[in-house]
């Protein structure tokens, strides 16, 4: 029994979807919509169930990166309700997801909260005839269903299972009982009519549209009908038909019938599905010059339409991956499904040698015999496919055998597809899909293949460059930073730094802990303008002038003051903020001077948190003859300062005064016994899914002892010891 008398929900977590999801697209009025929840990792969003569409046209967001610019994993990552609404607000917004769906419609993605194996959001879309904006009671609503239906999944008491294809609900919105007078009315109107669900599927359709369609009622009904009439299984009509169900607009388009008759196809979208009427064209009406007749398909069906729409959504996918471990990611996640495939290997020609760069699907061991292969090898045909620049394809073990007598079975493996990867003209190396049963590839498959590989070979060259230049920039960025802190009796140190999410890798923020004597130290921390190498290199010259000043006894507002006067003499056309702290751990104090930077927190022995009021200096950089005034403040054992940079409190959509009052708050409430772990967890806290915009350095400083060995007093160290309140750990 609940706390509140009731049964838990009886039903199960999927079951328990599917009702949240019917019941949001009605109490919304939306036409069709998902549930997405994050996988185990907590770094993908899975769609668990989704209706309204053809399951087929879903597949390419089926897994969606928690960290992909998309507007469901926003919604997630930001926990707030995302609306887009419409296509130029769309390709504003969201570019790669327009160019993939240049249809008119809205959407809405909310955020379903609760503990981390409910975690998700709600999706939700609309026709093109909804207004562009939703009004605060449609977005009350919006939210109410993501509420409902985290409720709902909790009170199953079971996390839910997410399933290896999303589970359709098919919505009933209007009663489909049809009337033996309205089929009589359709039956003697010209032409042919059928009704198409919100799936596609054929519901209903008269004789006169079974005679112009060629095929019968029992070949037609329930099917798709790009499935039933290969003749339609083209991405034009396809992207018409997309048209319709998603803008909820009328629709015209030509096609023919093989061999040679045209048929008019209008299309007629409502809430529910489309009806369709069907005339054969008139001779004068017909497209001019007429086009070759279609082929009738081969062995293993043509490339049909969800298939080329997957892979348009592919190819756009591919231009936003960064490094190789993307690439792989990504051709692993989304293009294996895509292709029928369950097994990747991705090799590049390095030296002589097949080096593997990625793979899924396949044992440790099979990895390590294929890895550093000679590119002559007879283990395999790559190395001849990236000599020769010609794809291969074994459609069975037979096959491959045939081909390749002396290639030894390493693998379970039934079916192959050598596909080089080729940058400007040159083969670079080879993608290997492999299939876990026997696979007749068709001359239009090998054509996607092939297409396919050279996508995936440009993305792979950019990544290897971006992956070349990242390791460049972080060598860089390691060896300007200090490599070590020193050892300070009486006091402990951590500190770290943390590139912005997206870029190189390397900024200007810069900290160091200087040891002055056996009783003092400097802490400093600062922010360079800039994400790039300029930047980097002015952070060296800024924290190497710093280091030398403070070495050679200046005080605070003199370090900054010297360090002022080398930047403006070298007109480095960046401007640089700075914190200089000097801790006397003999007498207890800390004298601080700033140069416009952000001003620290200080922990108390009693917990007590608080942002440090410290009067600032201008920026360094600026003004010659700029001074620094000094703030000096008791700094009793047990006191714990968080020296940091802005990008560890400027959260988008958050102003950053509130950040960091919750920052203090937190830190006040969190033990600080270990303070490499309490980094993570202040960065984590502002940025609890690790995208943070900009560079984030962040140096701790705990007082311990009287430099000498002097144990803590009792009031300290009794301080110490957290409470049994919300302060424990």
């Amino acid at each position: 029994m609940s706390r509140h008398g009731e049964r838990p929900d009886a039903r199960s977590p999927g079951q328990a979807l599917e009702g949240a999801l019917t019941a949001a697209v009605r109490r919304t009025g939306a036409a069709s919509g998902g549930i997405y929840l994050l996988d185990a990792g907590q770094r993908a969003l899975c769609l668990v169930v989704t209706g309204g569409l053809p399951a087929e046209y879903a597949a390419p967001w089926t897994r969606i990166a928690l960290a992909a610019p998309d507007p469901v994993a926003d919604a997630v990552r930001e926990d707030r309700l995302v609306w887009v609404g419409g296509l130029e607000d769309l390709a504003r917004t969201y570019p790669r997801i327009a160019a993939t769906l240049p249809y008119r419609f809205c959407l809405a993605a909310a955020p379903v909260s609760g503990p981390p194996a409910y975690r998700g959001a709600l999706l939700l879309l609309w026709p093109a005839d909804h207004p562009p904006h939703a009004t605060g009671l449609e977005r009350a609503r919006i939210m109410r269903a993501a509420r409902r239906t985290g409720g709902l999944l909790q009170a199953t008491g079971r996390p839910p299972v997410i399933p290896a294809q999303p589970r359709l609900v098919h919505f009933q919105l209007l009663d489909t009982r049809t009337p033996h007078a309205v089929a009589n009315f359709a039956e003697r109107l010209p032409g042919g009519s059928l009704a198409l669900d919100s799936e596609g599927r054929i519901t209903f359709l008269t004789s006169g549209a079974a005679r112009l369609l060629g095929r019968g009622a029992g070949q037609l009904l329930g099917r798709l009908p790009w499935h039933a009439l290969p003749w339609l299984n083209d991405p034009a009509y396809g992207d018409k038909y997309r048209t319709a169900l998603l803008s909820r607009e009328p629709v015209f388009f030509h096609a023919l019938r093989p061999p040679d008759t045209w048929l008019d196809f209008y299309l007629f979208p409502g809430p529910d599905g489309i009806s369709v009427r069907i005339i054969e064209t008139a001779l004068a009406d017909r497209p001019s010059p007429a086009p070759v007749p279609i082929k009738p398909p081969t062995a293993g069906g043509p490339v049909g339409v969800s298939r080329l729409y997957q892979l348009m959504h592919l190819s756009a996918a591919l231009t936003e991956a960064v490094g190789v471990r993307d690439v792989v990611d990504l051709v692993g996640a989304q293009i294996l499904p895509a292709l029928g495939a369950q097994s990747l290997v991705l090799s590049a020609a390095d030296a002589g040698r097949l080096k593997i760069t990625g793979h899924r699907g396949y044992k440790p061991e099979v990895i390590e015999r294929l890895d550093g292969l000679p590119l002559d090898t007879v283990l395999t045909p790559a190395g001849q496919v990236i000599a020769s620049g010609v794809p291969s394809f074994f459609a069975d073990p037979a096959e491959m055998a045939r081909s390749y007598p002396q290639a030894p079975k390493i693998s379970d493996k039934q079916a192959w597809a050598f596909l080089p990867l080729i940058v400007s003209g040159r083969p670079v190396g080879c993608c290997i899909l492999s299939y876990d049963q026997p696979h007749t590839f068709t001359p239009d498959e090998r054509a996607v293949l092939t297409s396919l590989a050279g996508l995936i070979a440009q993305a792979l060259d950019r990544a290897r460059l971006y992956d070349v230049k990242h390791q460049l920039a972080h060598g860089l960025q390691q060896a300007l930073l200090p490599r070590t802190l020193p050892r300070i009796d009486g006091l402990d140190v951590a500190a770290r730094y943390l590139a912005a999410s997206h870029g190189m890798d390397i900024g200007g923020d810069f900290y160091d802990v200087i040891r002055l004597d056996p009783h003092t130290a400097a802490a400093v921390i600062g922010d360079v303008q800039g994400h790039n190498t300029a930047a980097a290199a002015l952070m060296g010259q800024v924290r190497i002038a710093v280091h030398a000043y403070a070495a050679a006894g200046a005080t605070p507002d003199q370090v900054l003051a010297r360090t002022n006067r080398v930047l403006t003499d070298l007109e480095p056309g960046l401007l640089v903020s700075c914190l200089y702290a000097h801790l006397d751990l003999t007498r207890h104090q800390i004298t601080l001077a700033s140069a416009g930077h952000t001003p620290p927190l200080m922990r108390h022995p009693d917990r007590q948190t608080a942002v440090l009021t410290v009067e600032p200096g201008p920026l360094l950089g600026i003004h010659a003859d700029a001074s620094y005034p000094l703030t000096t403040l008791p700094l009793p054992v047990n006191t714990l300062l968080a020296l940091y940079t802005d990008g560890l409190v400027e959260v988008p959509g958050r102003g950053t005064d509130r950040t960091t009052a919750a920052l203090a708050d937190h830190l006040a409430h969190t033990d600080v016994s270990d303070l490499d772990q309490l980094i993570g967890d202040l960065v984590h806290h502002s940025w609890p899914h690790g995208q943070h915009t900009d560079d984030v350095a962040l140096l701790l400083l705990r007082t311990t002892s009287t430099p000498g060995g002097t144990p803590a007093p009792a009031a300290a160290r009794s301080a110490r010891r957290p409470s049994r309140g919300a302060g424990a750990p």
